[in-house]
């Protein structure tokens, strides 16, 4: 398979391109006037709930409020590894938030016209070959990666590092750039989301919620 990453920059705006065997696969484009949010994390406020929409609006601070939907509320009793083959059930919003609750969020979709931007409450954290999820204890891994002997041996090193050492857990998805990876360059890339998500924290505590 072959993997092209063509980039254009210019004052305006900077474009990338993944093509793969020829073909376009991702674009993505950010203006210099406009920079995405998307990936931010956020200490806000709920400003309003809504129980007809199963959702709520969420002040980050910024020019409009932002929106989550009750399914992208992780409840505080729940872990996230519930079964994927177990139909997910979407609870009433009023037994997740309420207004003026504090509430730690990142942005999966950027502000577009009159609509604020998309949260979640599911923080996900990247790095070169892993994407960290405090909270969760469980371990997935690319699609990407078709042969099944490094499935399992990326999934198992993971597991077991993350199994052994308190410093690294929490529930991590294995990229694609992780295929042939060292036991080394993997516990290397644990041990540094661990440390950033810990910063992301201690930063979030000292933060006040907007007023």
């Amino acid at each position: 398979m072959s993997e092209e990453i063509l980039i254009n920059v210019t004052p305006v705006e900077t474009r990338v391109a993944l093509v793969e065997n020829g073909m376009l696969q991702e674009a993505y484009i950010e203006r210099t006037s406009r920079k995405g949010i998307v990936g931010n994390i956020y200490k806000g406020k709920v400003v309003r709930v809504l129980p007809g929409m199963e959702a709520a609006f969420v002040d980050i601070g910024l020019e409009r409020a932002a929106f989550i939907h009750a399914s992208d509320v992780v409840p505080s009793q729940s872990n996230g590894d519930e079964p994927a083959d177990i139909p997910k059930t979407v609870p009433d919003i009023r037994s997740l938030l309420r207004e003026g609750q504090s509430l730690v969020v990142q942005v999966t979709k950027d502000p577009i016209g009159t609509k604020g931007a998309r949260l979640t409450t599911q923080l996900s954290i990247p790095s070169r070959y892993l994407v960290f999820m405090p909270g969760v204890s469980h371990v997935g891994i690319s699609q990407r990666i078709e042969d099944d002997t490094e499935r399992a041996r990326l999934k198992t090193l993971v597991e077991e590092a993350a199994a052994e050492d308190p410093d690294v857990q929490g529930g991590y998805i294995i990229r694609t750039a992780a295929e042939a990876a060292s036991p080394e360059d993997l516990i290397g890339d644990m041990a540094y989301l661990h440390r950033l998500s810990q910063s992301i924290h201690e930063r979030i505590a000292r933060v006040q919620a907007p007023a």
